[in-house]
């Protein structure tokens, strides 16, 4: 078996939400099954089928366990490696792979969090994290973490690059035009530039309106062989490539500020996949701010290093430019529930499927999705494609 071989070998059949925006009461767990059964409905089939699972979550290490008794299942492939916010787009790699091998022949993958509306002591929730996830480097000087982390990226691009505030608010607004073909988005007011630029500074060069929406939510997608997507309800949507790099957690361990792990895993997901960038019809990138889509475009082979400012101008990566990217509004004006990783999978699909309403893009076939973990920390990409590209 080598990575190639795994190309198209396992499709995405069932996709579903909840809890968007607010949850109303219900806890992360709640919302967590409510997507799930969704997912699962989606795809035509029972919660008896699933035999596999991947999830994690920030809130509890062993995550994995308690869902899959909440849910009922007695899983014969768990998944639960925690990479932050790209977590969710890294599980599907294993999960191909202990599908192909038959350890397993449903796979549900599940995130779910109440990051808005449970109510937490902020400081015990702090030093709980510094224990879990320790930064030596950094937690001494009490950064306003990640934000701080994602300025110090951004200021670099700028001094190296001569990238602007401006081109900064391009991509807010791109993803707030996107988020207004979308009903679910969260955040669906019109955004100009100079809004964004007027907006309260947070972390210089980062005001507000770069930063990503603290929202609730929970995501569920479902992943079979392809020869049993075939017979059920919805059109396939086939992983054709996959891979997630690390290269350092700590922003401060970073070899040069303005290039991410993504370079690595967008260029071995491309490989397995047999795909170009100039093959990609559809870009769902994490953006929980607004650097982190310039360096992804970057970094990911789209634009050339130092490029991206000028590649989003003039609307360039929204609704009628030359890329579409987070076509849902993504983390800045959709939903961002602590680690947005699993909606840029469910957008993906939707997109392929040619179920995205007035977002859609006509004649989509393969989508690009890249998830983003830790302070540009942990990096995965995946390649997937409509029915027609297996």
């Amino acid at each position: 078996m080598n990575l190639e071989s795994l190309r198209g070998q396992v499709a995405i059949v069932g996709v579903g939400h909840a809890g968007l925006g607010a949850a109303h009461g219900y806890t992360e767990m709640e919302i967590l099954a409510q997507a799930a059964a969704r997912a699962v409905a989606d795809a035509g089939m029972s919660m008896s089928d699933i035999d596999g699972l991947a999830t994690c979550s920030s809130s509890a290490t062993m995550w994995s366990m308690p869902v899959a008794e909440y849910l009922g299942l007695r899983p014969r492939y768990i998944e639960a490696t925690m990479l932050g916010g790209s977590s969710f787009v890294a599980h599907l790699l294993p999960s191909v792979m202990a599908l192909v091998a038959g350890q397993c022949d449903a796979v549900l993958v599940c995130y779910g969090s109440t990051q808005k509306t449970a109510t937490f002591g902020r400081q015990a929730g702090v030093k709980a994290r510094a224990l879990l996830d320790p930064q030596p480097f950094e937690q001494p000087y009490e950064p306003i973490s990640p934000i701080t982390s994602y300025a110090l990226a951004a200021a670099r691009h700028m001094h190296e690059y001569g990238t602007t505030r401006r081109h900064l608010a391009e991509v807010a607004v791109a993803a707030r035009q996107w988020a207004q073909l979308n009903p679910e988005a969260a955040m669906r007011d019109p955004l100009t530039i100079d809004d964004v630029l007027g907006a309260r500074m947070v972390s210089d060069p980062l005001s507000v309106r770069d930063c990503c929406l603290v929202t609730d939510g929970a995501g569920a997608y479902v992943m079979v062989r392809a020869d049993r997507a075939r017979d059920l309800p919805q059109p396939p949507v086939y992983v054709l490539g996959s891979a997630t790099a690390v290269w350092n957690r700590q922003i401060s361990s970073m070899a040069d500020l303005t290039v991410t792990a993504a370079a690595e895993s967008g260029q071995r997901a491309f490989d397995m996949a047999g795909l170009s960038v100039a093959d990609v019809d559809v870009v769902e990138l994490y953006d929980a701010f607004t650097i982190n889509t310039l360096l992804f475009l970057e970094d990911l082979g789209f634009c050339g290093k130092g490029e991206g400012g000028s590649f989003v101008q003039d609307g360039g990566i929204a609704p009628g430019g030359r890329l579409p990217v987070n076509t849902n509004g993504g983390g800045l004006s959709c939903v961002h529930p602590g680690m947005y990783g699993i909606f840029l999978i469910i957008e993906a699909v939707r997109q392929l499927r040619a179920q995205a309403g007035n977002r859609q893009v006509p004649g989509a076939e393969i989508a690009l999705v890249h998830g983003n973990g830790g302070t540009l920390s942990s990096q995965s990409t995946a390649l997937l494609g409509g029915p027609s590209t297996r």
